[in-house]
């Protein structure tokens, strides 16, 4: 028996380039890349140094905060680089793929005999603890604590997103296999969020409590489904994992092998074919790429990551350590004469002022990267709370962060927020402020000050 989330407030922003249903297996890459910024508020303590030889799921790095919590290889081969930034900061982990892939087995799991505490132990020492993220904060899951609840977004809403009742197809195993065991770390519900008319293979999955969400975007955002089902209070904790990264936990718990695979889509107006793509995390992007066309040097951004929320990436670059989408979008570095003072025809907006895209809800745009329009102070327009579904004062929340009160911070609802819920309030702001860059520094003062 589901129980039924529906969303009204939001916005759905139809772009040309969906994926379709074509799975093509990517070849491997020279070169993987591992980025310790991608897991955000670690500190990494090097294990494998240049010139190591290591299997796929070999310890490249640790958290320095906590031993315990290690970052595998996704491949093996030859460490041949460490890159360092400002004050030796490191930067990236580059591994040379090797011909004859070779996995570090951690042994078969017994989920028949496990405890909370065994079912931690396997995690972190596999390199599956990554996976799994806490709100509040949105930072890795602290494994010394207990949540109140996990949460699994099964749903995508975001422009372009992956679609997951097919990426997902033929997994039940390592999905029953991941719930099972993440169901020993909670004392309440493993709550799972699908849409409303999929036909996911989570929806049949035991020891779980089934939603089924419809709406708008945001509606497929984990912390949108957990403001509606339970919210975060001060003091609280939940978990959070992705429907993609359930797949891995699962056949890590199977095989004792760990294999971070993922079936991305490859998608935005810029790709000739957009379809999905098999590969590995942190794989080099231009292996799929220049298959399409997409040229060194060409006036395309290259996204790890949906439109929204996503990270820009060279040509060359890796896909990120989370990403199940790669989107390829026009650069907007041009200048539209007088486009401030015309009607708009061919752009998304949730004003009506002269924009009339209101009048074709299902058309889909070919868009840009461009801000139309420069950064400024933030105007009161109240077009947030118009399409911000959380149970919170978006405007009032942002401002708070901006001048570092954190007592208002707290009573404002900081702690079940991440960036990517105010995605939405970012790409209709009028004042073109980063809102998302607001709130994860907010989040960061919290953490140091508060823990």
């Amino acid at each position: 028996m589901s129980k039924d989330i529906r969303i009204k407030k939001g916005l759905d922003i139809k772009l040309i380039g969906e994926a379709q249903h074509e799975l093509d297996q990517s070849p491997m890459s020279e070169y993987y890349s591992v980025r310790p910024e991608d897991f955000h508020s670690i500190i990494p303590k090097l294990v494998a140094r240049e010139g190591t030889t290591v299997k796929a799921g070999e310890t490249l790095f640790y958290n320095k905060a906590n031993e315990s919590m290690k970052f595998v290889a996704p491949v093996s081969g030859e460490v041949v680089e460490v890159e360092r930034g400002p004050k030796r900061r490191i930067d990236a982990i580059k591994i040379k793929a090797a011909a004859t892939q070779e996995h570090l087995n951690h042994g078969k799991f017994d989920l028949g005999n496990a405890t909370a505490a065994s079912v931690k132990e396997h995690l972190l020492a596999s390199g599956c603890w990554p996976f799994i993220k806490q709100r509040p904060y949105d930072v890795i899951a602290n494994p010394d604590n207990t949540p109140k609840a996990i949460f699994v977004s099964a749903y995508a809403s975001a422009p372009l997103a992956a679609d997951l009742d097919f990426t997902l197809a033929g997994k039940e195993s390592e999905l029953q296999a991941a719930v099972t065991a993440l169901g020993m770390l909670t004392e309440g519900q493993l709550h799972v969020s699908v849409g409303k008319k999929a036909n996911s293979p989570l929806a049949g999955l035991n020891g779980i409590t089934l939603h089924k969400v419809s709406g708008p975007h945001p509606s497929g955002n984990v912390g949108t489904q957990i403001n509606k089902i339970d919210p975060v209070n001060k003091g609280e904790t939940v978990w959070t994992v992705a429907a993609q990264d359930l797949v891995i936990i699962g056949e890590l718990l199977l095989t004792g092998n760990f294999n971070p695979q993922r079936t991305i889509a490859f998608v935005g107006s810029g790709v000739s074919k957009p379809r999905y793509i098999q590969t590995i995390a942190g794989a080099q992007v231009s292996s799929f790429l220049l298959k399409d066309g997409v040229e060194k040097g060409s006036n395309q951004r290259v996204i790890s990551g949906n439109v929204l929320s996503g990270k820009q990436i060279n040509e060359d670059g890796n896909l990120d350590y989370y990403s199940n989408i790669v989107t390829v979008i026009p650069e907007g570095d041009d200048y539209e004469f007088f486009g401030w003072n015309k009607p708009v025809f061919d752009k998304i907006s949730p004003s009506r002022a002269l924009t009339f895209s209101w009048l074709t809800p299902n058309k889909k745009y070919d868009l840009d990267t461009n801000t139309n329009g420069e950064h400024r102070a933030f105007v009161v327009t109240g077009n947030y709370e118009n399409y911000f579904p959380l149970d919170m004062y978006p405007m009032q929340l942002l401002k708070a962060c901006m001048y570092q009160d954190l007592d208002e911070m707290e009573a404002l609802g900081m702690y079940e927020v991440a960036p990517e819920d105010f995605a939405i309030t970012e790409f209709m702001c009028v004042s073109k402020q980063p809102h998302q860059k607001i709130i994860r520094e907010g989040l960061d003062l919290m953490l140091k000050e508060i823990g």
